[in-house]
């Protein structure tokens, strides 16, 4: 007949976390990886029923119900933290010396692995938890692979998306995002102010002193346009050295001309490039989206770019607003200078 030495060697090897009761309930033996689990336990002699709660079956409260259970599956958890849970199955011992309880971790085996720190040694050879182990670290690699490839795509298309709205040689938006940005305030009944700024003088610069020389001033434009707006205007180059300013909000006119004022006096500061310096102005055409009972992108642009030449026939280096004629005549160029004139606003409509 198998003594208990003998039992609890071959159990250590294929059912490493089982555990030995005897007919009182106290544990006899306890395999080497449930002992693992706490390993500050001395196992020998101690209560199961206190080490252990069993939730199901609900009847089981001593050895004589557990034996009764033989071959059913038992649910179970540590009584002390962490409250792993485990599943169990007993067999009675023979001529009564108790019960043989072997013990898994269920689907909470991965936690337990984490938990514990197990690894292959502490499972049976032909348990199939190291195969799903296995495949779950796979799985999660995969998946880890999978989610920063996501996150390389998604950074890739945000690049490509901000560089197709992005003036390279300036950073400022291009006329794409320009069209996007009014075509999202319009839509969305939002108001606001629509400057268009050319440089004047700037082609001097680029024929005495080389395109190089160009794209400095032009680079130091665009700083002083950013300087003088705010974070949530939208600073645009539309092409060349024209430049178009969005004002969220922006519809006080007297306001509008100081931000003018300011931008060419800025503009007029003389711009060092090697050993040369840089001398240009500006011209600026402003109109509003509440000009028009119904704002329209194209019209707004037209008459930003009419207030605009008004201002360059004006003498440049001045300010204009949109005035309704100015289609058809010079009216708008006696109402420009040095970006202060305000328009006379005709009620419900455009300045006239």
């Amino acid at each position: 007949m198998m003594t208990l030495e003998q039992l609890t060697r071959m159990a250590g090897v294929v059912c490493p976390m089982y555990a030995i009761v005897d007919p009182k309930g106290r544990i006899v033996s306890a395999g080497p990886t449930l002992k693992k689990l706490r390993p500050q336990l001395s196992w020998e002699g101690r209560r199961f029923f206190r080490v252990f709660d069993l939730s199901r079956p609900r009847s089981v409260r001593s050895v004589e119900d557990l034996l009764r259970t033989s071959g059913s599956k038992l649910h179970l958890q540590f009584r002390d933290a962490p409250q792993t849970g485990l599943k169990g199955v007993c067999t009675p011992l023979p001529d009564g010396q108790g019960a043989f309880i072997n013990l898994s971790f269920g689907i909470s085996v991965l936690e337990a692995v984490r938990d514990y720190d197990l690894t292959s040694a502490d499972f049976s050879p032909t348990d199939l938890t190291i195969e799903m182990l296995y495949l779950v670290e796979a799985k999660s690699a995969a998946m880890e692979a999978s989610r920063q490839l996501n996150l390389r795509l998604q950074g890739a298309k945000i690049a490509a998306e901000e560089q197709a709205f992005t003036d390279t040689l300036t950073g400022l938006k291009n006329r794409r995002a320009m069209d996007h940005v009014l075509g999202r305030l319009i839509a969305s009944g939002r108001e606001f102010a629509l400057m268009h700024l050319d440089l004047d003088f700037f082609k001097q610069v680029n024929d005495t002193l080389g395109h190089a020389a160009g794209d400095a001033v032009l680079q130091q434009a665009a700083r002083i346009m950013v300087e003088c707006t705010r974070q949530s205007d939208t600073v645009v180059r539309v092409g060349g050295d024209e430049f178009v300013m969005i004002l969220e909000g922006v519809l006080d006119t007297t306001r509008l001309a100081a931000i003018a004022k300011r931008l060419i006096q800025q503009l007029e500061e003389p711009i060092p490039f090697g050993a040369q310096t840089c001398r240009i102005s500006a011209s600026a055409g402003t109109t509003l989206s509440t000009w028009q009972k119904v704002p329209d992108m194209q019209q707004l642009l037209n008459q930003a770019d009419l207030a605009l030449y008004a201002a360059k026939r004006a003498g440049r280096a001045q300010h204009c607003f949109y005035r309704e004629g100015m289609e058809k005549d010079d009216l708008g160029a006696a109402a420009c200078g040095n970006g202060a004139a305000e328009p006379q606003q005709a009620a419900g409509g455009p300045a006239s």
